[in-house]
């Protein structure tokens, strides 16, 4: 017999005929998994497109630099609803963050996921101290966001609208990737708070943390030592003077707005003066020397303190914003009425809005001093129709050159109080929230990306008891039963 027609040629045929099938089938498998990797198509059919990041996005992460770590706290094993959906939203969003960068031969996106409870030898020395928080982290740049910030809130239904997180995590890594720091100046020598003090009541060392962790430089600035300010002033703040500015120092203060689009926060205490009078005009405030007392039951706290609920929604700065859409109180002590000039002129872009104001039934006490009970007086104390402001921001918008555009200039945010961000107070999260968009204002970090929020899908399916009971009646007997009987029919016809 012939070897080719024996058995033993047959079953190596046979045999390398199954080592063929195998290796063109791990072939196939690994050259698929090759294409799928280095030549992949995604498609997002979704109505609102949740499963993919907008062209502005993609545009910023295609020109990242620098590698930036995510380090989420958020956990899927959370009791609360709540926290779970927001695992879910934000775990989904970083996943399509990751995939647009995986290429990318300069700047990734890395992710991570730590449970500050269960891992809590790694997360100190991550320095993750914030449960329920995204961490964006590049090189010594850090920049924390709570869960709060990711989404809109609609005050009145008490729910979720919409998920902003591409905005919030894409404004978020343009931040802590720039390699430069924006310095802040506080100004000094006339009794001002200090960022390095400690103490409750006058002391900005939590404020300044704040600052740092979202990649702030500090400086302190006495212009009665420099004659000058600094050329890299980005903002200077002047929170809670005990003393008059030299008039060399305001007009340093005046030209810097009006020369060099200078950024200046300021903060000033009832009872003060400031000497600032002639650079408030220039920029259409008023800031009256009187003693906010307010006896709405909404604007009083246990303590006494002064609670600020009325904020205005403004969409050309964005600082209240967060507030508004959370239901954030802001807490403070003694205050006093800022207002918009009614009779400034309009010329040169200036651009005057008041961002909060007390209750209408509150007025401003001009004798305080004298008075030891606060009694309102009329024709003497003020009172407005609408509430009297607390808050006044101002800003020019320059022609250029008659193009149909125009160049932001200087800007100016007054409190009329310096207790909103003192160490007892910053612990609110108002009172951070609001002091924070303030000074992304200021300096003109771009915290509201042109990037649309995304719906919140909601399913709700009503049925009526009679409804319910027809389901249950369906589950229970009428599947299984049409099953009973299709065996039983399968059965019979087997055995016959």
């Amino acid at each position: 017999m012939h070897f080719s027609d024996s058995f033993r040629a047959a079953r190596w045929i046979r045999f390398t005929n199954l080592l063929l099938q195998a290796v063109l089938f791990f072939a196939l498998f690994g050259g698929l998994n090759y294409i799928a990797l280095n030549h992949s198509w995604r498609f997002d059919l979704t109505q609102s497109r949740r499963h993919s990041l907008s062209a502005e996005t993609k545009s910023y992460l295609d020109r990242l630099e620098r590698d930036v770590q995510i380090y989420v706290t958020l956990t899927d094993e959370s009791d609360n609803p709540l926290i779970a959906q927001s695992y879910r939203d934000v775990s989904g969003l970083l996943r399509e963050y990751t995939y647009a960068t995986r290429t990318s031969s300069k700047g990734r996106i890395e992710v991570r996921f730590i449970n500050p409870y269960q891992n809590r030898h790694e997360a100190e020395e991550l320095k993750l101290d914030v449960p329920d928080a995204v961490v964006l982290v590049c090189g010594d740049h850090r920049r924390v966001i709570p869960i709060g910030e990711f989404y809109h809130v609609n005050v009145k239904a008490g729910r979720r609208e919409t998920f902003l997180g591409e905005s919030v995590l894409t404004a978020g890594i343009l931040e802590v990737s720039s390699p430069d720091k924006k310095k802040i100046y506080f100004l000094a020598g006339h009794g001002e708070m200090r960022p390095d003090d400690v103490d409750g009541v006058r002391g900005l060392s939590q404020l300044s943390d704040e600052l740092r962790a979202r990649n702030y430089d500090l400086g302190r600035l006495d212009l009665s030592l420099t004659h000058k300010i600094p050329d890299d002033a980005a903002l200077i703040l002047i929170i809670g003077q005990q003393g008059r500015v030299q008039p060399f120092e305001a007009e340093l203060l005046r030209n810097y707005l009006q020369t060099r689009a200078g950024r200046i926060i300021l903060m000033l205490d009832p009872g003060r003066t400031d000497g600032l009078g002639d650079l408030l005009f220039d920029w259409g405030v008023i800031v009256h020397d009187d003693f906010i007392y307010d006896p709405d039951p909404r604007s009083l706290t246990e303590t006494g303190d002064l609670r600020l609920w009325r904020f205005a929604a403004d969409p050309l700065s964005h600082i209240t914003d967060s507030i508004i859409n959370n239901a954030l109180p802001v807490l403070v002590g003694p205050a006093r009425v800022v207002n918009k000039d009614i009779g400034s002129s309009n010329d040169d872009g200036l651009s005057i809005r008041e961002l909060i104001a007390t209750s209408e039934i509150a007025w401003g006490e001009t004798s305080y001093r004298s008075r030891a009970r606060p009694e309102y007086t009329p024709g003497t104390d003020l009172r407005l129709k609408n509430g009297l402001g607390v808050m006044v921001v101002s800003e020019r918008l320059k022609p250029n050159n008659n193009l149909p555009l125009s160049v932001r200039g200087g800007r100016l945010a007054v409190f009329g109080t310096a207790d909103v961000v003192t160490n007892n107070r910053i612990i609110n999260v108002g009172n951070l929230n609001l002091f924070l968009a303030t000074v992304n204002w200021a300096v003109d970090r771009d915290t509201q990306l042109n990037i649309p929020p995304r719906p919140i899908p909601r399913f709700q399916l009503a049925l009526s008891q009679e409804e319910l009971i027809r389901l249950r009646l369906g589950l229970f007997l009428i599947v299984p039963g049409v099953v009973a009987l299709l065996g039983f029919f399968v059965y019979w016809t087997r055995r016959n």
